[in-house]
Order: C-alpha cells, then sequence, then structure tokens
C-alpha cells in the first residue's frame, strides 16, 4: 500500500516536470544540443544552418541567464562571420562575448575572446591592434595565473612582429612562449617560427638548415601541415644568400600544390616573382606578378561573395528570430493554460504528500529498528572475522618460529657433521705416519680423538632440540611406525627438516647412492606407496 502511494506521488511529480518543461520552453540540454548542431554545421562550412542552430541556442541561453551557453553561442556565431569574411560582425560578437566573459565567467573565456578578436585583426593586416589584444589575453592569463593560456598570446606577438621583418622584438616572445606550449600541439608553430626568425635576423645559413632538418625529422602527417611553410622559409633564406635557382625550386614546390590557400598561393607566387626579379628574368617574374594580380582579384571575389553570403544570412536569421518571436508568444499563451492544470495538480500532490508522510515516518521507524539491528549484526561479524585474523597470524607466527628453529638445527646438524669428518680426516692422517705414531703424546691426542667420535651426545641434544622445535613428531611417528630403529628415525629427522639427499649423506658421512637407498629401504618400511614422496607423508604427521 505504502509503495502504491509512493509511486502515484513519483507521477504526479514527473507530470508536473513534463508541463514545466513544456510551459517554459525547453531544457538546458537541448540548448547544448543546437549548440553542438551549429558548431558541426560550421565545420561542414553551412553558414546558414549553423547560425540558425546558434540564434535559436542564444535566445533559450539569454532568456534562462545561461552564461556558459550564451557565451558559446557567441563565440561560434562570431566564428561563423569570421568566415564568411564579415569581420565587422564578427567582431562585434566577440565583443560581446568579452563582455560576458568578464562579468560572468572566468579568465579562461576571456583570454580566449581576446585572441579570437587579434586573429580578425591579424586577417585584417591590422597589426598594431592585433598586438594590443595578443598582448591584453597575455596579461589576464599573466594576472590570473592561467599557465596554459599564457603561450598562445605569446606566439603570436612573435608572429605579428616577423610578419612586421621586426625580428629582434619577436625572438623574445617566441622563446617566452615555449615552455608553455611544450606539451600543445602550438608547440611545432613557435618551432618553425623560430627557425623563420633567425632567417630575418639574417642567420640564413643556420634557419635555412634548420628548415631542412625539421622537415626531415617531421613524420608524415606533420610534413603535410607544415611542409609548405618550411619551404617558404627556406626559399627566403635562399633568396637572402642570392642562391636564386635554389630558392626558386622551393618556392615552385609551394605554388605546385592543388586546393591550396588563397592567400598562402598569393604569398608564394609574390615570393617567386621577387626571386625572378632579383635574378634578372623578367620574363618569368611577369609571369609570376600576373598569378599575384589574378590571386588577388579571385580573394576580392570571394570576399564580396562571403559578403553578399552574410547578408543573406542575416536577412534569413531576421525572419527566423521572427519565428523565435511567434513562437515565445505560442509559449506565453499556452503558459496561462498550464498555471491552470499547475493549481489542480499542486492540490493532488499537496493532499497526497500529506497522507504520504504519515506512512513514511511508520516506514522511516521500522527502517531505524531495522537497521539497528543490522549494525549490530555487522559489529559481531567484524569482531569474529578480527578474531579470526589473530588467530591466523599466530598460527603463522608459530609455522614461521618452527621454521626458523629447524633451519637452525639443520646447520647445526651440518656442523657437527662437517666436524667431525674433519677430525676423522685427521686422525687417519696422523695413523698413517709412522714416526708420529711413536709419539705417546700424538698417541694419546688420537685416542681422545677417537673417542669423542664414539660419543652420541651431540645426537642427544639435536633430538632434544628437535623434539622441543616439533612438538610430538617423533612420539607420534614411533607410535604410526614402532618397527623404526634409531638409525631410521634419525634419518627420518633429518629428511622432516627438508634437507637434501646431498646433504644427509654428508652428515651421516655415507655416500648419496646408499643414502637414497636407505630411503627406499625406509619407506618399504613403513609400507608408504611408492607413489607417495617420504617427505610428503611424514610432513602430513
Amino acid at each position: 500500500m505504502l509503495l502504491q502511494e509512493h509511486k502515484k506521488i513519483r507521477y504526479s511529480v514527473m507530470l508536473l516536470l513534463f508541463l514545466c518543461s513544456f510551459a517554459f520552453g525547453q531544457t538546458r540540454e537541448y540548448c547544448n544540443e543546437l549548440e553542438r548542431k551549429g558548431a558541426k554545421a560550421f565545420q561542414e562550412r553551412d553558414h546558414k544552418k549553423s547560425l540558425e542552430y546558434l540564434t535559436e541556442s542564444r535566445a533559450i541561453a539569454e532568456k534562462n541567464h545561461w552564461d556558459p551557453e550564451l557565451y558559446n553561442a557567441l563565440v561560434d556565431i562570431g566564428n561563423n562571420y569570421y568566415q564568411m569574411l564579415d569581420f565587422g560582425e564578427a567582431i562585434n560578437y566577440f565583443l560581446e562575448a568579452y563582455n560576458l566573459a568578464v562579468k560572468k565567467l572566468g579568465p579562461k573565456e576571456e583570454i580566449t575572446v581576446l585572441n579570437n578578436i587579434a586573429n580578425l585583426y591579424t586577417k585584417e593586416k591590422l597589426y598594431d591592434k592585433a598586438a594590443d589584444y595578443y598582448n591584453r589575453a597575455y596579461e589576464t592569463a599573466k594576472e590570473k595565473n592561467v599557465e596554459s593560456r599564457m603561450g598562445l598570446p605569446l606566439m603570436n606577438l612573435g608572429y605579428i612582429y616577423n610578419l612586421q621583418n621586426k625580428p629582434q622584438k619577436a625572438r623574445p616572445y617566441l622563446i617566452q612562449s615555449m615552455p608553455y606550449l611544450k606539451d600543445q600541439s602550438f608547440y611545432l608553430s613557435v618551432q618553425i617560427l623560430l627557425i623563420e626568425n633567425d632567417i630575418l635576423l639574417g642567420n640564413t645559413k643556420k634557419g635555412r638548415e634548420e628548415a631542412i632538418a625539421f622537415y626531415n625529422k617531421s613524420n608524415a602527417e606533420e610534413r603535410k601541415d607544415i611542409g609548405l611553410y618550411l619551404w617558404l622559409i627556406i626559399s627566403k633564406a635562399y633568396l637572402k644568400e642570392n642562391n636564386f635557382g635554389q630558392a626558386a625550386i622551393y618556392a615552385k614546390k609551394v605554388t605546385g600544390i592543388e586546393n591550396l590557400d588563397l592567400d598562402v598561393k598569393r604569398d608564394s607566387h609574390d615570393l617567386l616573382a621577387t626571386i625572378y626579379s632579383k635574378s634578372n628574368n623578367f620574363k618569368l617574374a611577369a609571369v609570376a606578378k600576373d598569378s599575384v594580380i589574378a590571386i588577388d582579384k579571385r580573394i576580392f571575389d570571394r570576399k564580396n561573395g562571403r559578403l553578399f553570403e552574410s547578408n543573406l544570412v542575416k536577412f534569413e536569421i531576421a525572419n527566423y528570430k521572427k519565428q523565435i518571436s511567434a513562437k515565445e508568444e505560442k509559449i506565453t499563451a499556452e503558459r496561462t493554460i498550464f498555471f491552470a492544470v499547475l493549481s489542480v495538480i499542486t492540490a493532488v500532490v499537496v493532499i497526497l504528500i500529506l497522507i504520504f508522510r504519515q506512512k513514511k515516518i511508520l516506514a522511516e521507524r521500522n527502517q531505524h529498528i531495522t537497521a539497528l539491528a543490522l549494525e549490530r549484526e555487522k559489529t559481531q561479524n567484524l569482531l569474529l572475522e578480527q578474531q579470526i585474523t589473530t588467530a591466523l597470524l599466530e598460527q603463522e607466527r608459530l609455522k614461521n618460529e618452527v621454521e626458523n628453529r629447524n633451519r637452525k638445527l639443520t646447520s647445526k646438524a651440518l656442523y657437527l657433521s662437517g666436524r667431525n669428518e674433519i677430525i676423522e680426516d685427521f686422525v687417519a692422517y696422523l695413523s698413517k705416519k709412522p714416526r708420529l705414531a711413536k709419539d705417546p703424546t700424538i698417541v694419546s691426542y688420537i685416542q681422545s680423538l677417537k673417542n669423542h667420535l664414539k660419543t652420541d651426545n651431540e645426537w642427544d641434544s639435536f633430538i632434544a632440540h628437535f623434539e622441543e622445535v616439533n612438538h610430538g613428531f617423533l612420539t607420534r611417528l614411533k607410535t604410526l611406525h614402532p618397527t623404526l630403529n634409531a638409525n631410521d628415525i634419525r634419518f627420518i629427522a633429518y629428511t622432516y627438516m627438508n634437507l637434501s639427499t646431498k646433504e644427509i649423506a654428508f652428515i651421516l658421512n655415507i655416500t648419496v647412492v646408499a643414502c637414497k637407498k636407505r630411503k627406499e629401504r625406509i619407506a618399504a618400511k613403513m609400507e608408504i606407496p611408492k607413489n607417495i614422496d617420504l617427505f610428503d607423508y611424514i610432513s602430513t604427521l
């Protein structure tokens, strides 16, 4: 019953949210989706479609005071007009986005717009204004400590001064930008600008060699992107060195590329005209100049065409804004109906909440009791786990202690065996010397050593220590296998300590082969199956 009441309230709330969405317009996700569609259309150069999506996104964001979404829409609309070469319209949107960033957003957004404005002035060849905005972008990044945004404006300042043939002024900016751009895609660009700066400073050979080396070490994808700029740089270096043949070769590499950007194509033909003119090849220089004039005309025509397209899009966007306004009026009318429905739903929801509230109190009380019981059980399980863990740790400690003592016994057994072997060898050596054998003092020492070897106190001491470390093992062994003699038990004790056959043979002063046979004999005596090793069997006792 309680679950059914809960479901009723949930469905009422869901209906209320649906009606809110219907009455007050689209959601924030819808606004972002429009912005994504606009960005995709922009990449496909469908500016009309892009501006339709972005205009609607901007209207929704503006109405709901969604500042990040409004900022994105303004910047993307400005980029559309920038691509259509309507720089006046583009800068209006960039400035509006800049003011929004300063008042409502953060320094990253502010710096981005400043860079966009500076790029626009660079395109218009208004270099002083471009440098001013790049400076403002850098100073803002520096003041707000946004290191990720410091490198690009510094690099662009160097680029501006390179364009103006002011290499001494450009170089500090380029060098200063490098640490900030180290892990960014612009790092290649700043390296190329530094090479160009070397050539502008008169270091033509160095710059040319660096450009060729840079091109050769680049991968195929990078060469496709940067090759034409490097070729132009190399051509300019050869031109400064009056090597007109090589200069023309590299300039023609650029002019021969299909679908080349018109601005780059114009610069490459202009460079080629300069090369031919300086080499007194005026016929080819005239041809290159004709190409420059033709490209200028194409640029002019394209700009006019884009401006016409921009004006056409503006007209269509104005109509689109009217449609949005009509839609808003319709939403306002529907809003009145919504409030009436909302009042009814609110009354129903309040009644359901009052009913549910009482039942919820009872459910929470039962839930609290259950939670306490579960907590108590959890605590008991935790204590039990701690006890088990303590027992396991103690067991592991005892096991390590037994292993450590067995290692000490092993060392002692090996020591005793080695010592006895040395004594036996020494006695045998002395006994073979007739002259020494007649010396009473030496004979007395030899007899004392032989008596020492006959004593078995060391073995008794070893057994006592073994029993202390391995409690009850020998007792269990004798109980299960009463036929074992003292030598058998001794052999088994060494085996239990995990000594190798070679080590046991050394202790018992027998050969390895004899040791293996004794092991087989003892296993047979204990009636151990042949597929079970002696050590594996006694380890289970």
